[in-house]
């Protein structure tokens, strides 16, 4: 399709007020608009930055605050209306008017995205599963892999794609359902201004965030953002979520053809993580209502430093270089309080017989270390008389993962006996003989904690190449084909008592690839046709050691040299259109993923022991979206999607035509924004999740064979938001969110068992000031 022009809106001076105060992504113009060149004095710069400015305020990005028409990646030079791939693109002013912050929750709000909760409760909690695969080691930041189960933050990020279907073109390793990515602030020479947002609400709720953009020099600019949130979890008081971050960018462009940009990000989160509710065999239903069972001694710590830098040399107008290099270090570690039903034993004290609660301890740490650098030739070429946009590229990258846990000591004196898998046993129960919950719940174990012996020393090295190219064939027809060559070694000592003191060592090369086909209907509509491939490896979850049955190592290691990876393939039909004008994005897909070669855990699935390469599963759908502005003053982000998933093979027959775990059928996310008039703006959200299953990665769900039915069941639920927005002065803009409007009590995730499932967040309200300098 031809490319096309912003569209004008005329709503004044004021509304170029309002905008300013209410829009993120205004500062992003430089990827939008005309800047001065070197040649020209600093005023012509700033006085056409800010016309820029005034510009992308009044029309968000482009021509919508909702609406980026562009991928952060480089490698994707087409427009996303012209690429043959579903990609949903969530902008900074359609973050923040959403109310939410933690990428986690950004991501489980989306139609084709789940959560799922890990093994040992994997209480990181940043578990993506992207239509029915496990993404959670699939997370970039702009294009390069972000390794180790984080706490992800937006309060740095500019905007998050999410990539839908097999991406290893793009991706390498892993990416089987698709990837995340997140793009980052950016300092820039062709701007000066600066924001300051503060809330408070509910539940303790505070959060501060500073982004300050200034040009130092005609050549040189600094980008400050900065972060102080602390808030309880809603409808959890004393579940608590804390967040320190610094971002610092820096622009230097030495002449018109080369510049730098270093990023120093640093982000800390302390938690105390909540595991929720559980799964009541007899009713068919989690448990609402619980009490706060943390104990006072419960943590969930994430601390993430990264330094990055990205070299960009035009060669000449048709050959462009960059580079992006980045050393990264997270340290991350938990221990948090699960609770489940229990009955208490004949040789209980104090009333036998009686059902109860009782708690259980989880815990974890992992300390990853990284560096990663990217090189990406960019050659724009006429070859017979086609345009052609080429991409090379090579890659290295080197993980190393510690993966450990905490010596714990329970102080305090059990205070019930239970009956258990393995017979009667002193446990922890914080319901009394009259089913009342007790005093001082968070002391009642009384935990004390040492850093404990690394169970996992992971490590994998890999050295990529790639190249892409999209061509016209025509003047209604264009085709993007791409290969990926990935070679790694890989390395993984296993010292836990459950597997014994193991090392891991082998080599292997992937080789994947993608083509696709647009078909111009209209310069406002096109077809697409596209086939991709992902490959899992053997291992390749590094938060698992040798568990097999989550996405650990399978085997022994003989078994593990002799492993096929895992290969993915999408096959997926679809349009898209620009509508209302050309400032709305309408897209639709059918796809199919089917993967073979599955490893599959054979019975205990903290085992070593697996059923290499024996199962196949299939995933198909149809997915939508909408994004834009339907008039002026209407904005709308709609994404949903209808799938099916179905176990096609498996060591274990009884699999066989099971649903996926962790996967609902049905998903969809709506947010909708009216301008009433220069002063005011209201909107809202509303997200609905189908039913799902819990179960273990990539394979069935938990089913009851006796009863015929499955054994975990994750509710249906659909939750409403509301803002609105109000312009108080040109510099000064309040904002109102309120989250699960109908106070509805619903859970996100489960575990396999059903002993634990996430809560989600119950009615919340936050006011936030914004005010522009």
């Amino acid at each position: 399709m031809k490319s096309r022009q912003p569209i004008p809106f005329s709503l004044g001076a004021t509304a170029v007020a309002t905008a300013l105060a209410l829009s993120a992504p205004l500062y992003a113009a430089d990827a939008n608009t005309e800047v001065c060149t070197k040649s020209e004095n600093v005023e012509c710069k700033k006085d056409k930055s800010q016309e820029a400015i005034e510009r992308i305020a009044v029309h968000g990005v482009k021509s919508s605050v909702y609406f980026y028409d562009k991928s952060g990646d480089k490698r994707r030079v087409a427009e996303l209306v012209d690429t043959p791939q579903m990609i949903t693109v969530l902008t900074q002013d359609q973050i923040q008017e959403s109310g939410l912050t933690d990428l986690k929750d950004i991501l489980s709000s989306q139609a084709g995205v789940t959560l799922g909760t890990g093994e040992n409760g994997n209480a990181f909690g940043d578990r993506y599963i992207i239509r029915g695969h496990e993404a959670r080691s699939d997370v970039f930041v702009d294009g390069l892999r972000d390794p180790g189960m984080t706490t992800r933050e937006s309060f740095a990020t500019e905007q998050v794609e999410i990539t839908k279907g097999p991406s290893s073109t793009f991706a390498g390793r892993g990416s089987s359902g698709g990837a995340v990515n997140s793009v980052t602030k950016k300092a820039s020479t062709s701007y000066d201004f600066g924001r300051v947002d503060a809330a408070v609400g509910t539940d303790d709720h505070t959060r501060f965030t500073i982004d300050y953009n200034v040009p130092l020099a005609e050549d040189v600019a600094l980008r400050v953002n900065g972060l102080l949130a602390d808030e309880d979890k809603p409808g959890r008081e004393g579940i608590s979520a804390e967040r320190k971050g610094a971002q610092l960018s820096l622009v230097y462009e030495p002449s018109d053809v080369l510049s730098f940009i270093f990023d120093g990000y640093y982000m800390k989160a302390d938690d105390v993580a909540d595991l929720g509710s559980y799964f009541d065999q007899d009713t068919r239903k989690p448990i609402e209502d619980i009490p706060v069972y943390a104990q006072d001694s419960d943590f969930l710590s994430s601390d993430v430093r990264t330094f990055t830098l990205r070299t960009e040399y035009q060669i000449s107008d048709s050959l462009t270089l960059y580079n992006a290099t980045r050393v990264g270090r997270t340290e991350n570690g938990y221990i948090t309080t699960g609770m489940s039903g229990a009955t208490r034993a004949e040789t209980d004290p104090e009333v036998p017989g009686i059902k109860t609660l009782r708690l259980s301890t989880h815990n974890g740490r992992q300390d990853v270390e990284y560096w990663n650098t990217q090189f990406n030739l960019f050659w724009n070429v006429n070859i017979l008389g086609m345009e052609n946009k080429w991409v090379f590229g090579v890659e290295y990258t080197d993980e190393s993962v510690d993966n450990g846990v905490y010596d714990i000591v329970n102080n305090n004196a059990t205070n019930c006996i239970i009956n258990g898998r393995r017979g009667e046993s002193p446990a922890y129960c914080i319901l009394d003989g009259n089913g009342e919950a007790i005093d001082n719940i968070d002391k009642l174990m009384g935990r004390t904690y040492s850093k404990g012996p690394s169970d996992a020393i992971y490590d994998i090295e890999t050295i990529s190449s790639y190249f892409m190219d999209t061509v016209n064939l025509t003047d209604n027809l264009e085709l993007f084909f791409g290969f990926r060559y990935d070679s790694f070694d890989y390395s993984n000592d296993t010292s836990s008592s459950r597997n014994g003191d193991v090392l891991y060592e082998y080599s292997d090369s992937m080789y994947n690839g993608h083509v696709g086909l647009v078909y111009s209907l209209t310069e406002s509509g096109n077809l697409y046709a596209s086939y991709s491939t992902a490959t899992n490896i053997n291992g390749g979850e590094s938060d698992l050691g040798a568990s097999c049955g989550y996405g650990g190592l399978c085997g022994t290691p003989e078994q593990v040299l002799a492993a096929d990876p895992e290969l993915v393939e999408n096959i997926e039909l679809g349009t898209k259109w620009m509508l209302f004008d050309d400032s709305v994005m309408f897209s639709a897909s059918v796809f199919q993923i089917t993967k073979n070669d599955v490893m599959e855990s054979v019975g205990d699935s903290y085992s070593t022991l697996g059923s290499l390469n024996t199962g196949k599963n299939r995933v198909e759908g149809i997915e939508i979206g909408m994004v834009g502005n339907i008039t002026d003053a209407f904005s709308i982000q709609l994404s949903a999607s209808l799938m099916d998933s179905e176990i096609l093979a498996s060591f274990n027959e009884d699999y066989i035509g099971k649903k996926l775990s962790n996967f609902a059928d049905e998903s969809a996310y709506l947010q909708l924004r009216y301008q009433i008039n220069d002063m005011f703006v209201i909107g809202g959200g509303y997200t609905y999740q189908g039913e799902m299953y819990g179960g273990q990665p990539d394979t069935a769900a938990g089913y009851d064979n006796e009863n015929d039915r499955y054994s975990v069941v994750v509710p249906a639920y659909q939750v409403v938001s509301l803002f609105a927005n109000y312009n108080a002065t040109e510099a000064l803009t309040f904002r109102l969110n309120v989250g699960n409007v109908l106070d509805e009590e619903y859970w996100t995730a489960a575990y396999r068992s059903g002993s634990f499932m996430y809560l989600g967040d119950a009615r919340n309200a936050n006011l936030t000031a914004t005010f522009e300098f």
